[in-house]
């Protein structure tokens, strides 16, 4: 589980494709602090540690993670947004990112303003129904507050520091950023959808970890 508060940014120094899968070598500031199967999420997506060389840790990326958000595009030499895994007992400062990307949006508009900077992204109707005005949604693992949902599109607003410690500022329209909605959105409407009985998911999400309705229950989050 993740806060979508990034903790650095990274560098990708080696990708091994593997078929439709492939391996990444990620050259990070805590790379020496990870132990073999923890959990980093990059560019917002969850991933375990399979090895830490010096000052780079690796990655494995299944197909349906290359196929289904922008680790399939990535390159050697490319900057990602990187998150550790949440601690118990730690502030939660963003709000609850599972890494699981829901998908791909497209920036459709970049509108510099006095305080930062507007970004607004193009959403899938599988995507939209879950995003609301005023609720949180993680963008390349950044955790945002959306502003305003017209359409099939949303508006975050980044301030000068969000825009300093990740990828944001790089944005343009045509842009390809990881998306993943509130997960709480999605328990209520498989709920809700069910008479009150929790829907399988037909599509399995990317990403390696899990976060299961009985968790959330523990977590002190009801339906």
């Amino acid at each position: 589980m993740f806060t979508g508060l990034i903790e650095a940014r990274g560098r990708i120094v080696r990708l091994d494709r593997r078929g439709r899968a492939g391996r990444l070598a990620i050259e990070a500031p805590f790379a020496s602090e990870l132990s073999r199967g923890e959990s980093v999420a990059v560019d917002g997506v969850c991933l375990t540690v399979v090895g830490v060389r010096g000052r780079s840790f690796e990655v494995d990326a299944g197909e349906r993670t290359m196929e289904t958000t922008t680790l399939g595009r990535a390159s050697v030499g490319r900057v990602v947004n990187l998150e550790r895994a949440l601690r118990l007992g730690d502030r939660m400062g963003g709000h609850v990112v599972t890494g699981h990307v829901d998908g791909l949006a497209t920036v459709a508009a970049v509108e510099r303003t006095a305080n930062g900077t507007d970004v607004t992204v193009e959403l899938s109707a599988a995507l939209v129904r879950h995003v609301a005005a005023r609720g949180s949604i993680a963008i390349d693992g950044v955790s945002l507050t959306v502003a305003v949902v017209e359409g099939g599109r949303c508006r975050v607003s980044l301030i000068p520091e969000t825009l300093a410690a990740t990828g944001a500022s790089d944005y343009r329209v045509g842009s390809v950023v990881n998306v993943e909605t509130d997960v709480l959105a999605k328990y209520q409407e498989s709920i809700a959808g069910a008479g009150g009985e929790p829907r399988a998911r037909s599509e399995p999400q990317s990403g390696d970890g899990g976060l299961t309705l009985e968790r959330l229950r523990k977590l002190g989050f009801t339906e």
